[in-house]
């Protein structure tokens, strides 16, 4: 058997693995999507008046205000999703279960494959289950074309991948599965000083610096474009190209600490 055809044998297994704990264990993410739901649910229908007369210049009707909330949900559910990979990844490293691996005849990198492919399709299966929320309660985006849903569904997977890798990376620096699941809340808190819930020019002055040279508020800006139409400007390649820089940077540092002799 080729090297290759080893890799990509081992890495269906591992990934297997990841979905079997997903479906044995469903608390972990169900409490991970709870978070934004109740946002969503709590900004549009007891702040969705206010948000919207603000948002659309003097109208009172909550749908514009959901229609702006939407994406950056989205995008939060992303974040809050990640944050159980690198419990997953913590709980394998301090459980003894990878030095078993590391003495098995399998593909070293498959492990993380494994890991990284699962939380992709987790993150997916999440943003669907509150993106049907969203529509439940209102949600329409009938100016999409074809090509801009496309689109849309490759940024929010490259988003999913890139915050995926610094979550394993996380994972594997954290002593403990408390550590890592503190070590990656900052995968949730980023969004929501972004430009999800509120514009960037309605923040305070010393504050707009903080939400606008993040990795969330391009991302989230560039999907809303594709979503609603409105104006996408730069955000497009500065969204790509943290997601290319963050998974860079993610794989490497993973990889690195997953090399690493046991202590």
């Amino acid at each position: 058997m080729s090297s290759l055809s080893l890799a990509v044998r081992d890495s269906s297994t591992m990934l297997r693995r990841n979905l079997l704990h997903m479906r044995r264990y469903p608390s972990l993410t169900l409490n991970l999507l709870l978070t934004p739901v109740m946002l969503l649910l709590l900004f549009v229908y007891i702040f969705g008046d206010t948000m919207s007369a603000g948002i659309g210049g003097g109208d009172g009707d909550r749908s514009q205000y959901l229609a702006y909330l939407v994406p950056g949900v989205l995008m939060l559910t992303i974040g809050g999703t990640t944050i159980g990979s690198a419990v997953s990844v913590s709980m394998d490293m301090t459980e003894g279960i990878i030095a078993r691996f590391r003495t098995m005849a399998i593909h070293r990198g498959s492990v993380l494959i494994g890991h990284v492919v699962g939380s992709v399709l987790q993150c997916v299966m999440s943003v669907l289950l509150v993106g049907a929320v969203a529509v439940a309660i209102g949600f329409r985006t009938t100016d999409a074309t074809v090509l801009e849903w496309i689109l849309a569904v490759g940024l929010l997977t490259l988003v999913s991948l890139a915050l995926t890798w610094i979550a394993v990376g996380m994972g594997l620096s954290s002593p403990n599965v408390e550590a890592a699941s503190n070590n990656a809340m900052p995968l949730m808190i980023l969004p929501l000083l972004s430009s999800a819930f509120v514009p960037v020019d309605a923040m305070p002055g010393w504050f707009q610096p903080v939400a606008e040279y993040q990795p969330f508020t391009p991302a989230i800006e560039t999907l809303r474009g594709l979503l609603l139409g409105s104006e996408i400007g730069h955000n497009g390649w500065l969204a790509v190209a943290w997601c290319v820089g963050l998974a860079a940077l993610g794989y490497v540092w993973s990889k690195s600490l997953f090399n690493r002799d046991p202590k």
